[in-house]
């Protein structure tokens, strides 16, 4: 290893930062009776407070015929409850600058907030009644359909957006991962308010659920206020998420090829499965696609398909990993005319990245990227509320940002390689392609 390269990889600028991470020594974790899991940090430095979590409800509890069901329910939680309409919710919360929403996917909804510290009362409030008594009022949940299947007509004209569905049901065959959670137009018109109302009722409810607190209150604090509007939410019968089935291996690339008349762009994605979030691979799995694909210019195929090529208005890779298997995979932009010479040279560089690996230095690169980055990611109440998301969600424990620098130095360029080809195989890719 070059001395420039070792320099690189020490962490000795990134000791003095520990203590600034959040780690054990100032995070408190508490799980109440009902089995709500409260995480909660202080931070005084901002008079704000950011309130963050999830539940463990998804489009895995969805059926073929009502797909879309737990996002519609979910987008469904603001629009009114027993004791106060949606107006008056929103108008609740703007009238002191605050904010909350849900979100929802495939093994959770979740949902964030964020106020003056003197305000979070009032967005815990609002919190435990979108959740424990919504009413689904006939008028909003007509609006919000009419939302949403004007996002799914919006989606059906989006090249990525398609690629991306296409290349789901290629890799994911016959397995949930394979279905859309926001559903199709014709699920969506399917749904009623009394599927909204059922599937609340057997779904919802405090076993699994999450939340995380971080900014300008005592942890004990927090604690308590969830406590006092959710400590004593119970469900009987609280449906759990259904166990992932094992998904099917490629035997052979399988493309196919989703025709949007009249666009003038292509996108193109290849790819495979990767780790999950726990796999012990996913560290060196995440630096290795900093270089294939992100690092920089967008890493070698940036590099490669858009640099020296000029076939792509963008190209890059990701890796996204989560509860079950992850996705391995490279996006790209193109004149329709170029698809092939674009996917022929991804599919070249992919052959290099499992033939010959990655150099000493650009995994050092990528390794400082890393180490550098991390403080700066939680910098905010936001983003140290999602970093301790990540680590109950994924069970990485407390002290994970703590041994993160040591995590992402023991990364060896052997690793890196013995990681690529465990998990890409360049003959056995799925191939989605959306254009004209």
């Amino acid at each position: 290893m070059s001395k420039r390269a070792a320099s690189r990889t020490k962490a000795p600028s990134y000791a003095p930062l520990r203590r600034s991470l959040p780690g054990p020594q100032d995070v408190h974790r508490e799980v109440l009776p009902n089995g709500i899991v409260v995480l909660a940090r202080a931070n005084f430095s901002s008079p704000s407070v950011s309130l963050s979590g999830y539940l463990e409800v998804g489009s895995l509890l969805d059926s073929d015929e009502k797909l879309g069901l737990a996002d519609f329910t979910a987008s469904a939680l603001m629009r009114g409850t027993q004791s106060h309409s949606f107006d008056q919710i929103f108008n609740a919360l703007e009238s002191v600058g605050a904010s909350l929403g849900y979100d929802s996917g495939v093994h959770s909804t979740s949902y964030g907030g964020r106020a003056l510290a003197e305000d979070l009362p009032l967005v815990v409030d609002l919190l435990a009644e979108t959740l424990c008594l919504p009413s689904f009022p006939e008028t909003e949940i007509e609006k919000l359909r009419a939302q949403l299947l004007t996002g799914l007509a919006i989606r059906a004209q989006d090249t990525g957006e398609m690629a991306s569905l296409t290349f789901d049901r290629i890799l994911f065959d016959g397995h949930p991962y394979s279905r859309p959670g926001d559903g199709n137009p014709e699920t969506i018109q399917a749904i009623t308010r009394a599927d909204l109302l059922e599937f609340h009722r057997k779904n919802f409810g405090p076993g699994g659920m999450v939340v995380v607190i971080v900014g300008a209150i005592e942890p004990q604090a927090a604690v308590a206020e969830i406590r006092r509007r959710l400590g004593d939410w119970r469900v009987d019968g609280q449906k759990a998420l259904p166990e992932l089935p094992p998904h099917k291996v490629l035997g052979a690339t399988v493309e196919h090829q989703h025709t949007i008349p009249g666009k003038s762009q292509s996108d193109l994605i290849l790819g495979t499965i990767g780790p999950r979030r726990k796999d012990p691979e996913y560290m060196s799995a995440s630096l290795g696609n900093s270089i294939l694909g992100q690092f920089g210019m967008m890493g070698r195929i940036g590099d490669v398909v858009r640099e020296k090529s000029g076939l792509a208005y963008y190209a890059h890779s990701s890796l996204s990993a989560g509860i079950g298997p992850g996705v391995w995979e490279v996006s790209a932009g193109v004149n329709p005319r170029n698809v092939e010479k674009a996917a022929g040279l991804v599919v070249q560089e992919l052959k290099r990245f499992v033939d010959d690996g990655v150099s000493v230095e650009e995994l050092a690169d990528s390794q400082s990227n890393y180490i550098g980055r991390l403080p700066l990611s939680l910098e905010s109440n936001g983003g140290v509320a999602g970093a301790l998301i990540n680590i109950e969600r994924h069970d990485l424990g407390l002290d994970y940002y703590q041994r993160y620098a040591d995590l992402v130095t023991a990364v060896t360029p052997e690793q890196v390689l013995e990681t690529a080809r465990k998990y890409i195989d360049p003959n056995r890719l799925a191939v989605a392609v959306a254009g004209p």
